[in-house]
């Protein structure tokens, strides 16, 4: 017979507590926000996750109909474009967005973990960036693949991340570089609920003098 202590040490029940106790419903889904959130700031980190999203539909549908659709159709060509531009908005504002958090000092309060996920988010997009360039099946990708390799191969990685095998990139771009970019996405967005939102310096200096 389960009693109630045994139930109390199982890990589905320490997760189910510790989650509960982490983000409980009020953080997870606000129906409120502090006056400092009407930021700027903050609309060029919706306007990331917007592009984002953008991002992964339009490479689904690129991806059901092969790396060289976009080539020989209009549609193709427009769906590609919209590829493009989904990611030029999703660099410009997460760089706007992650310069902005830096010169507000975002990992204040115990919030630097949520900074360093935003920012290996960066550096995760930027691979997905490149291997989305080396996959365009034209001369520019060729171009491209040839002047980067020398570079990646001096860092020792030219192994295991070859920037000439078109079916290697091709996977690390529709495959395990927008995973990587959406859990930590999905992880910042996370820890932002948990943590709060970053109050400005006059704002946290009147509450520690308060």
């Amino acid at each position: 017979m389960t009693t109630q202590h045994d139930i109390s040490r199982q890990w589905t029940t320490r997760a189910r507590h510790g989650l509960l106790s982490a983000l409980p419903a009020d953080k997870l889904l606000p129906d409120g926000q502090p006056t400092y959130v009407a930021s700027w700031i903050y609309v060029f980190g919706v306007a990331t996750v917007s592009a984002l999203v953008m991002v992964i539909a339009t490479g689904c549908v690129l991806a059901i109909y092969g790396p060289t659709w976009w080539h020989v159709s209009s549609i193709g060509h427009f769906v590609n474009s919209l590829h493009l531009w989904s990611v030029e908005v999703f660099f410009f504002a997460m760089i706007v967005h992650l310069w902005g958090k830096f010169f507000m000092a975002a990992w204040r309060g115990g919030r630097a973990l949520t900074w360093m996920t935003g920012g290996v988010t960066f550096l995760t997009s930027i691979g997905a960036g490149l291997t989305g360039y080396v996959s365009q099946t034209n001369f520019d990708a060729q171009w491209i693949a040839t002047q980067a390799k020398d570079g990646i191969n001096s860092t020792g990685i030219g192994s295991v991340f070859n920037l000439l095998d078109l079916g290697q990139m091709l996977m690390w771009h529709i495959v395990l570089l927008p995973l990587a970019a959406v859990a930590l996405t999905g992880l910042h967005v996370l820890m932002v609920r948990v943590k709060g939102v970053v109050p400005p310096f006059a704002t946290e200096t009147e509450h520690h003098h308060g």
